[in-house]
């Protein structure tokens, strides 16, 4: 009886609100670093394929000697690259990014840290963007509303950890565009997985199912609008990300998470087009309103979106 309410106690909206708020200051630090440690990881790639004039020569097309000049104009962008800080998501620890300054543990600490410094490093007083607070209290909000829809199940941990993976995809794909395969692979097979050892309340053939639709479904919106206007939609990290949510939540929540992403993405992007904040190429990026999407349907229930949408008994 003890363990069972120890372990109701962990699983409490309120203890798992305080998880979530730590999870979301790490966060934080993945959203601002993985895109920097996949984009030096493509310049040392290239810069030591291009560095090659052997290879430059024969898959480029160039002659022997642009390939030699090319390469080695490339040359100083190896020996910089090489000589780059090593970056993690562990190490070196946090920093201003105006001045340097590491910050403290206390500073570091979720929400407390933020409002302590009144949103200001504490060296040289530039500001530190409330986005990083905002980001910690979503996730403890997610983990929080998670618990309380779940109740103290196993499962209940999972899902935290499905949401703390799309608060990061979110994040990083509205700052670049991009949807790391590191983060958006693993989300797939980790659905796929415990759907398979009945870890979540979705079956693995409709997790099987769902991941199949939500990858194909966007693979053919991708492929028509290129066939009929000559350009890209969307990426390929769109199509993994929902083949991941469609893992984790089953075949019949694709088409509400599509439409509901489709209906807010394009609210916020008539918004952003009347404001003229939209970026170059004037697009917004799909894969937050996905996860968002995806969280929001989560916690509603699958059972109260089925009903909406008539298909009770499915």
């Amino acid at each position: 009886m003890l363990d069972r309410e120890f372990f109701s106690l962990l699983l409490s909206p309120w203890y798992l609100g305080l998880i979530g708020l730590c999870i979301g200051s790490f966060l934080n630090v993945v959203i601002y670093r993985l895109p920097v440690m996949m984009q030096r990881q493509w310049l040392s790639d290239c810069a030591e394929e291009l560095s090659d004039p052997e290879v430059v020569s024969a898959n480029a097309g160039l002659a022997k000697p642009q390939a030699d000049v090319l390469s080695e104009a490339v040359r100083p962008l190896q020996a910089a690259m090489e000589a780059q800080a090593p970056l993690g998501l562990i190490k070196p620890r946090s920093r201003c990014p105006h001045c340097g300054h590491a910050l403290r543990w206390h500073e570091n600490l979720p929400l407390i840290g933020w409002l302590r410094l009144r949103g200001r490093c504490a060296s040289c007083k530039a500001p530190i963007s409330p986005r990083y607070p905002i980001i910690e209290a979503v996730t403890g909000a997610l983990f929080a509303l998670i618990a309380w829809h779940f109740g103290p199940e196993f499962h209940t941990l999972l899902y935290c950890g499905f949401a703390a993976a799309l608060v990061a995809l979110a994040g990083i794909d509205w700052d670049t565009t991009l949807l790391p395969d590191s983060i958006t692979q693993p989300l797939l097979w980790a659905g796929l997985t415990a759907a398979w050892a009945g870890f979540i309340p979705v079956t693995f053939n409709d997790a099987m199912i769902g991941a199949l639709v939500g990858y194909l479904s966007l693979w053919s919106v991708y492929w028509v609008f290129k066939l009929v206007t000559g350009k890209e939609g969307m990426g390929y990290g769109d199509f993994k990300l929902l083949a991941g949510l469609g893992a984790w939540m089953g075949w019949q929540m694709v088409l509400p998470i599509a439409l509901g992403a489709s209906l807010i993405g394009a609210v916020v992007g008539i918004i952003m087009k009347l404001r003229s904040s939209l970026r170059e190429g004037r697009y917004v990026p799909f894969g937050p309103f996905l996860a968002g999407a995806a969280l929001v349907l989560l916690v509603i229930g699958k059972s109260q979106v089925m009903g909406w949408l008539g298909w009770s008994g499915t």
